[in-house]
């Protein structure tokens, strides 16, 4: 199931516009704090989708009945571009655990490159809720070759990925490749993937925007 923020109006237009303005980008601080409101906005929207419990919390002056998580999700991003979302996703599951997967493109021609990943690091991820978030789905490739890598560490109980701009190609991919227990959550998708796998409109290469560009 794809859920497009887009669909509707809202605030979070304001910090996609902001993160696709050439001007506004020359501000990194400003870009990273685009890219955390907007993983925020996903965060509570994807907490609906969670299971809770109910629980008796003790105020000053009595008890309050109370729903709370019924367990934590993973937070699994992407390095070094989803650093950014991450922090968003921090601040509203602030009691989850976090796995970090360093995937890169090795380029045979412009037009084409195979994924590796160099560096996963993560907790017990078997049987749990993941959420992966990445700013960029443009492919799709990426995500994929990062969910075969992550598997290799546990079979999860339920997947959400986050993006903040994603192509309809990259969906289609990620849909036939991930298990059915799959949720895709993007704050806008954009038509056009170009053959060197960016994305149009897009924003550019949202790691060198957020943390500068690579040498």
């Amino acid at each position: 199931m794809v859920h497009n923020l887009s669909d509707s109006d809202s605030i979070i237009g304001n910090y996609l516009a902001e993160l696709r303005d050439v001007q506004i980008q020359k501000d990194p601080m400003r870009f990273r704090a685009n890219m955390e409101r907007i993983a925020e906005i996903m965060a509570y929207e994807i907490s609906k989708k969670l299971k809770y419990k109910s629980v008796d919390v003790e105020t000053p002056l009595g008890v309050a009945p109370s729903k709370v998580l019924d367990e934590q999700p993973v937070l699994i991003t992407i390095l070094r571009a989803g650093l950014a979302m991450h922090s968003g996703f921090l601040r509203y599951f602030d009691r989850a655990e976090s796995a970090y997967v360093s995937a890169y493109r090795k380029h045979t021609t412009p037009e084409e490159f195979e994924i590796y990943v160099e560096y996963l690091a993560a907790p017990v991820l078997d049987n749990r809720i993941w959420i992966i978030s990445d700013p960029m789905l443009a492919s799709g490739n990426s995500m994929n070759t990062v969910f075969d890598a992550l598997k290799e560490k546990g079979i999860p109980k339920k997947i959400i990925i986050a993006a903040a701009i994603a192509t309809k190609e990259a969906i289609e991919r990620v849909t036939k490749h991930f298990p059915g227990n799959t949720e895709i959550f993007v704050a806008v998708i954009d038509k056009e993937l170009t053959a060197q796998s960016y994305i149009v409109p897009g924003l550019g290469d949202a790691g060198d925007l957020a943390f500068g560009e690579k040498v």
